[in-house]
């Protein structure tokens, strides 16, 4: 018997998918099973708009002392690596893909792809990244509305929550107090001065300079200026932006068009102080554990402007029970049901299976959700990534369990 096949059981249709693109063929109702207390994996069929689509759930049921959630990441922001290896790493019994990614950079050439996500990232409390502007992001576009800085987290109390991180920060500097435009990103705003620290890994920061707040494409800036920081003073200083690893007491300061003009003023034994956070400007809760992609579903209802046209493969997540109940949502990539799901068609699966948030992740041959087999000791891949093999990606949610 294959795997799928020891899932899936035919039941009746349930009523609240038939809804979900008007008239359409009776789906497998879901065959679950529990991989730990309080986290359950399942799979079925979706009716959608482009045909049948086979879908993965994890449940994850925070009311579960032993159950939480975390950010699975390979140890830097600008790195990759499976999200089974990562899940693997840390210890996760479950867990998707997450954020959208710096993948390529064909319009620079001689300019490496960072890997580093796009939106912001929080990792047991302290935060990884900051968001880059929204010109900048790779993916599809984003809702009306809605910006790089949404993140889906889970705050101290516990509690899963949508909500918008923003970069607070500031450069003090014998010359004066400068903002702070960025932090471990992998783009900058238009004449602004971003940090590095140790958590960025060793990739370059040139990519950090190249583009616009509105075009990605644009050419890298001409007018950059590299400070680097250790023990809170200048120790050295360069005309183009470095790459390597960054010690855990070091800052490099990264400055693009003005902001590298004011780099400029700051001298070799300079005290330098830098401070930064992520506020969460919605809710104001204290994050634990964060990561970005963007809102479908809010207040129990989808976005207006979902684009319901093109289907594809797809990962997401929704909040349902005030918070307190979280499913992880993955698209099987197999050429059978490839068909996928448009952004629309996500936020109203997430709606019929009681969420009343919902998040989109990164898709396509992104898409990837493991889970612990019965009596296994770690886990495996449960869908069937489109490209045929896991793809390394920045991040995803990884689900954990002490019993």
């Amino acid at each position: 018997m294959t795997r799928r096949a020891a899932f899936r059981r035919t039941l009746t249709f349930l009523v609240a998918f038939g809804a979900l693109v008007g008239a359409a063929p009776a789906a497998a109702a879901p065959a679950a099973g529990e991989i730990a207390p309080g986290v359950t994996y399942e799979e079925f069929d979706l009716p959608a708009a482009n045909g049948t689509t086979h879908a993965h759930v994890l449940g994850v049921d925070l009311n579960v002392p032993d159950v939480r959630l975390g950010l699975l990441y390979p140890g830097a922001v600008a790195a990759r690596a499976t999200v089974s290896r990562m899940a693997g790493a840390q210890g996760a019994v479950g867990g998707v893909n997450g954020d959208f990614f710096n993948i390529t950079e064909s319009q620079h050439p001689g300019v490496e792809a960072t890997g580093a996500s796009v939106g912001p990232a929080i990792a047991e409390g302290r935060a990884l990244k900051g968001a880059v502007p929204k010109g900048q992001r790779f993916g599809p576009a984003l809702p009306p509305g809605t910006t790089t800085e949404a993140v889906f987290g889970v705050g101290t109390d516990r509690r899963a929550r949508l909500d918008r991180l923003a970069l607070d920060g500031q450069i003090r500097t014998p010359e004066g107090t400068l903002p702070l435009g960025g932090f471990n990103q992998y783009a900058l705003p238009v004449d602004s001065v971003g940090a590095f620290t140790g958590e960025w890994g060793s990739a370059s920061r040139v990519r950090a300079t190249c583009g616009t707040d509105t075009d990605r494409a644009a050419a890298c800036s001409a007018d950059t200026y590299e400070v680097t920081v250790r023990g809170g003073r200048v120790v050295s200083a360069s005309g183009t932006p470095g790459s390597g690893p960054i010690a855990d007491d070091t800052t490099v300061l990264v400055g693009r068009e003005e902001g590298a003009r004011q780099l400029r003023k700051v001298a070799t034994g300079d005290a330098v102080t830098v401070t930064h956070r992520l506020v969460a400007a919605a809710s104001g809760a204290a994050l634990g554990f964060a990561l970005g992609g963007y809102p479908v579903l809010s207040g129990g209802q989808p976005l207006p402007g979902l684009d319901d046209r093109t289907s594809a493969v797809r990962t997401a997540v929704g909040i349902a029970d005030g918070g307190w109940r979280v499913l992880l949502l993955a698209v099987d990539g197999s050429s059978a049901y490839r068909s996928g799901l448009t952004i629309g068609e996500v936020a109203r699966v997430l709606r019929a299976r009681g969420a009343t948030e919902g998040f989109s992740l990164d898709g396509g041959g992104s898409t990837t959700l493991v889970a612990r087999a019965p009596g296994a000791t770690g886990v495996s891949v449960r869908n069937h990534p489109s490209g045929g093999t896991e793809r390394l990606v920045p991040n995803g949610i990884g689900v954990f369990s002490t019993s």
